[in-house]
């Protein structure tokens, strides 16, 4: 006979043995308060396919049953251990434990363990389309080649459904009337017994919420992926107030909300704060290579979001894809650094879709979607979820990560110059949730990724293109003083050999052939002028890295000119300039043989992912290092160089004052390249500044705004360098006076009303870019400290800014306020606030080898020189 509780009705768990729990009919799991498993009884093992022995003495919601790692689960747990009063009932779908169940879920604190019960409901199917795949993957052996675009003409954009962690709205963007809503719905909204369908978001939803939809919807500042996200409290089932992270965005005439439960505290799910983010980009902001960068990139995204793995992805041309850098626990099975994968792997609408909306969390592949259900009046046109957070993924897709062995997952867009230039890839072996402010402080950290490639990239750019607009010149210089342009091309001490990385080079002038360098012979660059003249004329210039693939004869010299690079002189295609490199013989290791085609699914599933991740090694022949698209556009600018000169050996030089103004222009090409690069970079930091300074606004916690405002000041300090280097006549050096006071304006505006700085600063104090930043970081936090810390009672505060030479490459920057003063003892003091700011300059006074001296006179007053 089961003992029951008299009150509630339940049995009384506390009062049975080991015999009597497993003769229950239903599943009960003891915890300990750490979540430690206890007790577990044979119906649970039945339900779960896990013994007894193999979960005792294992955390339930991190080992045993990850996919309940949720604040909608988990958090309950330890929601009321810490309100001493835990009795919690609710419905969970596990998505595989081993086929999807429903069930009636029940925590409750006993006298000696909390015990968990699991009462099933019914038996779910994961889902027509995944129950096509599985099918589909059945049959394998007998599928057969298909066309690849095939994949990528799947509609991943309306999927129908979302994951079961969140519910979802969608409401008439004019009319803001619920159209259609996730089956879930009640999980968040109470069940009065009426239908969503119809009602006005503000008869569910809270007023200051939908008002703000209303507002930003009017205004057109809530489509192409631009979002409000707020925690709002909404009343559950049991009318008990939760809270809930809630996201809206517009698109194609629809407001969508999605909510989810919120973490009641940071620390239950390891929420990234403002600091762990400020901290990760200024590491990525120290890192000079791509290569350092994205190792540390993949290091912080991972600490910060707790995945087993994370991978920098970069795509290539082709949309071939690169794992460049890697970070990953110890006993992480398969290591992707350095694979290649075909395009086919993540196929065209996919790639379309992370263009426009940034990331996408996966906490449970095996999950059982949750289908969108609309109102019978809205038609039935499928809600486009292209910028919906919780949007199902493509069952080819999971089961494409079910073969690579990854459950929870991550995908950041990383862009750069507007393109998809790769992701920032999580995996996790079992399933893994990502609090929401973690989620958004990835998806920062990978912006600043984004940044940091662009600078490096664009400045490694321009050195080169530098070094070849100098040699260019140079030729073009010779060009001037000779009336032979093949002799001062091939001849003298600067050739056409000295650009490009070429081997070998030569000209092609009528039927007369001029080679130097390693080239192929006479009679055969002959053959290939010939072929080259035949060609469509859609460019002056042709360019490959595989030229035996186009021309079959190059075969023969293969070894010295596999690669090509060729530029017409002039229109008639007599005078021909080219350049070759050699063949780089090269290995490509691939996830997976490349070549394989893709396989016919079965039913409604067109295609099947592929199984197979082993490195495959391919061996490539024929190949040179590919020509660059500035070179190929410099080369014709020299033939259009060398065209003057074979007109002024025709017609005595009538152009000669064109090739000088010619030079002018590729010689002024150098300081509008380094100013474009700055001017862009201030550009993104502005954006990332105005960014913050929206946030802040938004934000009712003191110490956030404060947080926000501090790192607003930062961005905008580096900013305000890039500003006078792109100002500057120099692009090497910055106007410290100029940028200090920009700078200071800046500050004095963001502090509000009351606040000053008086400036005096020595004109024409250039100091290097480094030494900029680090002195307007400083700037920044002294000044920022002045008015926070010194201002008078009456809520203003002057600051004294200086900024003077103090011999030859020795600057002094002094900052003085009309406070207290600094206190005895204040250097080995507790900070007043964070600590961040003292922290940061001194890191960038040990960067620039700097020197600080505080005195108070009476105020505070801070003396670097550096």
């Amino acid at each position: 006979m089961l003992l029951t509780d008299p009150d509630s009705g339940d049995t009384d768990l506390d009062a049975l043995g080991t015999d009597e729990l497993d003769r229950l009919d239903f599943g009960v799991i003891g915890l300990d308060r750490a979540g430690v498993v206890v007790v577990y009884n044979d119906a649970a093992s039945s339900l779960s396919g896990l013994s007894a022995s193999a979960v005792i003495g294992h955390h339930y919601f991190r080992m045993v049953a990850p996919a309940t790692n949720l604040p909608s689960f988990h958090g309950r747990f330890l929601a009321g251990l810490r309100r001493n009063h835990l009795d919690e009932s609710f419905e969970f779908v596990f998505g595989r434990i081993p086929q999807p169940l429903r069930a009636q879920i029940r925590m409750r604190q006993g006298r000696e363990h909390v015990w968990l019960t699991i009462r099933p409901i019914g038996s779910l199917s994961s889902g027509g389309t995944r129950e096509a795949v599985l099918a589909a993957v059945g049959s394998r052996s007998r599928a057969e080649p298909v066309d690849p675009s095939l994949c990528e003409r799947e509609p991943i954009h309306i999927p129908g459904s979302i994951q079961p962690n969140a519910v979802m709205i969608a409401a008439d963007a004019e009319s803001l009337e619920i159209i259609a809503h996730s089956v879930n719905v009640h999980e968040a909204l109470p069940d009065d017994g009426r239908p969503l369908a119809g009602r006005r978001l503000d008869a569910v939803l809270p007023r200051a919420f939908v008002d703000m939809i209303r507002a930003r919807v009017a205004a057109s500042t809530l489509d192409d992926g631009r979002t409000i996200r707020r925690t709002i409290r909404l009343p559950g089932r049991d009318l008990s107030a939760r809270s809930f992270y809630a996201v809206a965005h517009a698109h194609l005439g629809r407001v969508v909300v999605e909510m989810e439960v919120a973490p009641e505290l940071p620390e239950d799910f390891s929420v990234a704060s403002q600091t762990d983010t400020e901290l990760s980009v200024a590491r990525l902001r120290a890192a000079g290579t791509l290569g350092g960068v994205a190792r540390i990139a993949a290091l912080e995204v991972r600490a910060l979001t707790g995945f087993e793995c994370v991978l920098v992805y970069r795509f290539d041309a082709d949309w071939n894809g690169e794992a460049i850098a890697e970070d990953k626990v110890a006993d992480w099975a398969r290591s992707l650094l350095g694979l290649r994968f075909p395009a086919s792997d993540i196929p065209a609408q996919a790639r379309a879709l992370y263009t426009k909306a940034k990331s996408r969390f996966v906490i449970d592949r095996d999950s059982v979607p949750v289908p969108l259900v609309a109102a019978p009046a809205a038609g039935n046109a499928p809600i486009d979820l292209t910028f919906a957070q919780h949007r199902t993924l493509s069952p080819i897709h999971l089961e494409y990560q079910r073969n690579l062995g990854v459950n929870g997952s991550m995908s950041i867009s990383i862009m750069v110059e507007g393109r998809l230039w790769g992701l920032m890839i999580g995996h996790h072996r079992q399933p893994h949730y990502v609090a929401p402010e973690t989620r958004a402080a990835a998806t920062v950290i990978t912006d600043a990724f984004a940044m940091r490639v662009q600078e490096i990239e664009a400045r490694r750019a321009w050195a080169e293109q530098q070094a070849h607009l100098d040699t260019e010149g140079r030729l073009v210089r010779g060009l001037t003083h000779s009336e032979d342009f093949v002799g001062a091309l091939t001849a003298g001490s600067v050739t056409l050999l000295d650009l490009f990385a070429a081997t070998g080079a030569g000209i092609v002038s009528g039927d007369a052939v001029t080679l130097i360098g390693k080239t192929p012979g006479a009679a055969q660059v002959g053959a290939l002028a010939a072929w080259l003249r035949e060609q469509p004329v859609e460019s002056p210039a042709y360019a490959t890295d595989a030229l035996s693939a186009a021309f079959p004869p190059a075969a023969a010299y293969r070894e010295i000119a596999s690669g090509l690079l060729a530029v017409f002189v002039d229109a008639a295609r007599e005078h021909l300039l080219l350049w070759f490199r050699p063949e780089v013989p090269s290995t490509v290791t691939w996830g997976g043989d490349p070549r394989k085609p893709v396989l016919a699914g079965s039913g409604p599933v067109a295609v099947l992912p592929r199984r197979s991740f082993e490195r495959w090694v391919e061996e490539r022949t024929g190949f040179a290092t590919p020509f660059a698209d500035w070179q190929v556009s410099l080369a014709q600018s020299l033939a259009g160089a060398v065209e003057g000169v074979v007109l002024r050996q025709r017609r005595k030089i009538d152009e000669l004052t064109g090739l000088l103004a010619d030079k002018e222009k590729l010689l002024s090409q150098k300081d509008l390249l380094t100013r474009e690069i700055d001017h862009r970079v201030k550009n993104s930091l502005q954006i990332v500044s105005a960014f913050l300074q929206m946030q802040r606004r938004q934000i009712a916690d003191p110490d956030a705004r404060q947080a926000f405002a501090e790192t607003s000041a930062r961005v905008m300090s580096v900013a305000r360098v890039h500003d006078s280097l792109y100002q500057a006549e120099s692009v090497e050096e910055v106007d410290l006076g100029q940028t200090i006071e920009n700078l200071c304006s800046d500050l004095a505006g963001m502090a509000g009303d009351g606040h000053a700085v008086d400036l005096v600063a020595e004109p024409g104090v250039m100091v290097p870019y480094r030494k900029a930043v680090a002195l307007s970081l400083i700037a920044t936090e002294l000044v920022t400290n002045a008015f926070k810390y010194a201002a008078n009672p009456t809520g203003g505060g002057r600051v004294e800014v200086s900024v003077s030479s103090s011999g030859v490459g020795i600057v002094q920057l002094k900052v003085c306020d009309d406070g207290q003063g600094m206190p005895e003892g204040w250097s080995e003091a507790r900070p007043q606030g964070t600590g961040l700011g003292m922290k940061m300059i001194r890191a960038m006074l040990d960067q620039i080898n700097a020197r600080l001296e505080v005195a108070n006179a009476p105020g505070a007053c801070f003396t670097i020189t550096a």
